[in-house]
């Protein structure tokens, strides 16, 4: 993408943010721990983790709830990356990932609509798989790797 590109975006971006801004309160949505959503996620700087489309939306993953206005979320994408940093699985014949090192907090604000919730034993996995990485643990990112495996 070219500089002209890129300001193009970011200057799209800039206006769909300063519309979910204006949002009020009242107007967000309910959400929990484990579900699915659709957010405006915005034009990103460097690797972090772009929304898609002409609303810069992503599907997210709420894994923490902090009240009704705030949680830490994790990004999917459905080009299935292999490494610690990322957990696959497969829904409707579909193979997506959630992107363990793009963890972040957002407000309700942010949220579109939802798509789904997570099954609760494989949503406990990606708890796991967070808490290692936070913890630099690497027993618990690699699931299928003995422990002397894991510390080389």
């Amino acid at each position: 993408m070219t500089t002209p590109e890129y300001l193009a975006r970011f200057i799209a971006w800039t206006k769909i943010k300063v519309r979910i801004y204006l949002k009020p309160h009242e107007k967000c949505v309910y959400f929990n721990e484990r579900e699915i959503w659709w957010a405006h996620l915005g034009a990103n700087i460097g690797f972090e983790q772009d929304g898609k489309n002409d609303n810069f939306e992503r599907p997210v993953l709420v894994i923490r709830k902090f009240g009704k206005h705030t949680m830490w979320i994790l990004p999917q994408t459905s080009k299935v990356k292999e490494g610690i940093y990322y957990h696959h699985y497969n829904f409707n014949g579909k193979n997506y990932a959630v992107i363990l090192s793009q963890i972040r907090t957002i407000s309700s604000k942010r949220l579109i609509r939802k798509i789904r919730t997570y099954p609760k034993d494989d949503f406990a996995i990606i708890e796991d798989k967070v808490t290692a990485l936070i913890k630099n643990d690497p027993r618990h990112c690699y699931a299928e790797v003995s422990e002397a495996e894991a510390h080389l």
